[in-house]
């Protein structure tokens, strides 16, 4: 007989805290949902409440079974899936498989994986919250409605295989409305004009910028413009006629949210959302430690809050005094104020133990894992500390009628960004020195030089500035960003290029489509609108089967009006310059699992693919044909030969195309702390080295 059992979700969860409950606790893992709406039909009777029909999913029933078993044998059972809306939807689910009364106290919840935080949760174990699950079904049924409905609406006017959701839509629409601003920007011209004024005991002159005409600002439009201010200007003496200092105060960056680590770790880890979230359920779930076996490293990982405990602040600030300084803790503790629809039932994420530093576990963890700890661990860190000092200096110098400014850039004091600089600041906070100078002194302007520029149009966005952009839009929730951007790259409805996200012709047909027919479910406002009252759902404040209803009558119109108005959409491939070499048409790109390929435009009759060649411009060390880019299947990049597989030559590095000047191999391209280098490819026979002038050979690089 086993006196508890606890049920988790993930076999490494429950390892983790299976080592700290003892003998008299059983932990076992149901591997997420056991219980959903079924794949082959709608699952919910929209004429009896919107009742949804659940059932054992696939391949799920021996799981089921083993817990029932263990159950038994139980004289408590409690449950402890994650601490939100879905976590919580599983352990009711899990509670009506296992006849368990709700009421009960059968519900534990932690946001970190500690020996305290354990047994301090068990001894509040407390019922289901009914309103969580009630705010998980609703969503789960209305996102099943939007996509059910919609989805073969799509398959039979577009092209199977695609579907629509409730936030996805609405993401694909957002990226195609920004690609849609690109292409109709006209560029506006405007000019810049430097003077570089020589400036005593100085290596390199000082760059003052035109800023206007006597001290008024002006922007300079036209070459004509351009060319009046350079003879105005030349020849004449650049007086300091003022300067002003100014104390710039940056305050430090609050902890993590979801969304803010997706952003930093795809700006400097350069890591994709679907790959952070994987990366980071891992260290909130336990990793191995040596030793220590499988240690949780961080608080829970989906949360919209930036509040941190009264004890991780203190634990923090005594840290931050003895490895740092007393400078360096501010006076009073940092408190950060989140957004005004942020769910605050979690703290921010943060390492459960300053004491395991990134450096003491970095030869235990993967690449990724030691990396994207580093970074939870430093900016938790600093956001406890206290802010950056900086001095900023405008000099303001007349030439003639024509007024410069030259600024400059001081830190007075380093604070937070002595550990940590938010990678939105990094061009910001690059110091730039002016010289002391005194009003009056007057300066020789070296060369004067005018730039003529366009201005750009909007960025296409990236990962992190689509997950920014939602979570301010009020699109979607922390548990949502991640799926969501992986979705719409999967249907084909976006493509990734350069971290660019790109809307295809199939995005924007789809986004038309919908625009067209639902354009509720594509409307940000309205999208935002469902979320609050979703999140009113779990306050207790709205019933979940009056919000579905609501929404349910006018979007089923939609849909019947839908099928019977609109027309078969074709979309026409796009045409490669590459010929079939089996039937001589030129070939098409398609979409497929592992990304664009080339196909045949005549199948079925002709079924000839190609993968898309990507030449690198080398050639093969082995055979002398050209080298090309290639991907496994879960996208990491290596090299290979074009001719493969005549020639079996492949190279996780890039080769340089030059040979090692000490044993004649290959030498490829390789990465350390101080920027690129090359290295000969026989790294343990040879090893040779080369790097640009000036660099030195870190120890990573050894």
């Amino acid at each position: 007989m086993t006196d508890t059992l606890v049920i988790v979700e993930s076999p490494a969860k429950a390892k983790t805290i299976a080592k700290y409950l003892g003998s008299k606790y059983k932990v076992i893992a149901s591997n997420g949902h056991v219980r959903d709406l079924p794949k082959s039909q709608l699952g919910v009777d929209v004429n009896n409440g919107f009742e949804p029909k659940y059932i054992t999913l696939r391949g799920r029933g021996e799981v089921l079974e083993k817990i029932k078993k263990e159950a038994k044998q139980a004289d408590k059972v409690l449950l402890a899936t994650d601490p939100d809306r879905e976590g919580e939807a599983i352990s009711w689910h899990l509670a009506n498989a296992l006849n368990i009364d709700p009421t009960a106290n059968c519900r534990v919840v932690f946001n970190e994986i500690t020996k305290s935080v354990l047994q301090a949760s068990i001894k509040k174990a407390r019922p289901i919250d009914e309103k969580l699950v009630d705010a998980q079904q609703a969503r789960r049924v209305l996102d099943r409605l939007v996509g059910y409905k919609i989805s073969p609406l799509l398959w039979s006017k577009v092209r199977k295989g695609l579907s629509a959701g409730r936030v996805q839509s609405v993401a694909t629409r957002i990226i195609c409305d920004r690609e849609q601003e690109i292409n109709d920007f006209v560029p506006v011209e405007y000019w810049t004009i430097t003077a570089y004024l020589h400036t005593p005991h100085a290596r390199k002159p000082l760059e003052a910028r035109f800023y206007g005409f006597k001290g008024q600002k002006a922007d300079i439009k036209t070459e004509e413009e351009a060319k009046r201010v350079l003879q105005l200007s030349e020849g004449r003496p650049f007086v300091l006629s003022d300067i002003k200092k100014a104390e710039k105060i940056r305050h430090a960056p609050a902890p993590f949210t979801t969304s803010s680590m997706l952003q930093e770790a795809s700006r400097k880890l350069g890591l994709t959302p679907k790959m952070t979230m994987s990366l980071a359920q891992q260290l909130y779930e336990g990793v191995e430690i040596g030793s220590k076996g499988s240690v949780a490293l961080i608080t829970y990982i989906r949360t919209d809050s930036v509040r941190v405990s009264a004890e991780a602040q203190a634990m923090a600030l005594d840290y931050i005094k003895e490895n740092y300084g007393e400078r360096y803790v501010p006076s009073k503790p940092n408190i950060y104020k989140g957004r005004s629809n942020a769910q605050d039932a979690h703290e921010a994420i943060r390492p459960t133990n300053l004491s395991v530093a990134p450096a003491m576990v970095k030869d235990h963890l993967k690449s990724g894992l030691y990396r994207l700890y580093k970074l939870i661990y430093e900016r938790f860190l600093a956001s406890q500390m206290t802010s950056a000092v900086f001095e900023n200096t405008v000099l303001t110098f007349n030439a003639d009628e024509c007024t410069y400014r030259s600024n400059g850039i001081r830190t007075v004091f380093d604070g937070y960004t002595k550990l940590y600089i938010e990678s939105s600041d990094d061009e910001e906070e690059k110091e730039s020195s002016v010289p002391e100078l005194e009003v009056g002194t007057a300066l020789e302007a070296k060369e004067i030089k005018p730039l003529q520029h366009f201005t750009q149009p909007p960025a296409r966005f990236t990962e992190a500035s689509l997950v920014k952009t939602l979570e301010e839009k009020g699109i979607g929730r922390p548990s949502t960003y991640s799926p969501t951007i992986s979705t719409i790259i999967d249907r084909g409805y976006v493509c990734r290029e350069k971290k660019q996200l790109i809307p295809t012709e199939l995005g924007f047909v789809v986004t038309q489509l919908m625009k067209d027919n639902f354009s509720d479910i594509v409307d940000v406002k309205f999208t935002a609108d469902m979320e609050e009252k979703l999140d009113d759902v779990e306050e207790g404040k709205k019933e979940w089967r009056e919000v579905i209803s609501n929404f349910y009558g006018p979007f089923e119109e939609s849909v019947d009006k839908a099928f019977q108005n609109v027309e078969h959409v074709k979309i026409p491939d796009e045409v490669s310059d590459v010929v079939c070499d089996k039937c001589g048409a030129m070939m098409v790109y398609k979409m497929g699992r592992f990304g664009r390929f080339l196909a045949c435009p005549n199948y079925p009759t002709c079924r000839n693919t190609k993968r898309i060649v990507e030449k690198i411009g080398v050639k093969c060390p082995a055979c002398g044909a050209d080298l090309i880019k290639l991907h496994t299947k879960k996208g990491r990049v290596f090299y290979g030969c074009e001719r493969h597989p005549e020639c079996d030559f492949v190279s996780w590095l890039k080769p340089t195309g030059e040979n090692c000047p000490k044993c004649g191999k290959y030498m490829v391209q390789k990465i350390g702390k101080n920027g690129s280098y090359k290295q000969c490819s026989d790294v343990v026979g040879c090893g040779f080295v080369m790097r640009p002038a000036g660099k030195q050979k870190s120890e990573e690089e050894e």
